[in-house]
């Protein structure tokens, strides 16, 4: 495993432990309520803002997933897009781009 590939898995696990913990944090503090969650996440203009940014550039990851399976028909890389939107982008691109780095046989 190259030393990229590996930098690739430790940013996936970063990007899901970091902002898991304060999304349990969260969700701690005021309930298990998603719809709560979304409703903080638009408290404010900067907020909603980094909620479009951030769905925005995990709707083109997943076009980006789905046109280069398709093409490679490497599928395990389809994980990445359940990590997307479960955990975040953080988690999926790294994880995709980990997944994309893998050796394949000739």
């Amino acid at each position: 495993m190259g030393k990229l590939r590996y930098l690739w898995l430790l940013l996936a696990l970063w990007g899901t432990i970091h902002p898991m913990s304060y999304f349990l944090q969260w969700f701690n503090e005021h309930g298990y309520s998603l719809s709560g969650m979304v409703h903080a996440w638009h408290a404010n203009a900067a907020t909603s803002g980094l909620v479009w940014d951030l769905t925005v550039a995990a709707a083109t990851l997943t076009v980006w997933v789905i046109a280069e399976t398709l093409q490679t028909r490497q599928w395990v890389r389809l994980f990445a897009i359940p990590a997307t939107f479960c955990i975040g982008v953080s988690c999926g691109l790294p994880l995709y781009l980990y997944l994309r780095s893998r050796p394949t046989p000739d």
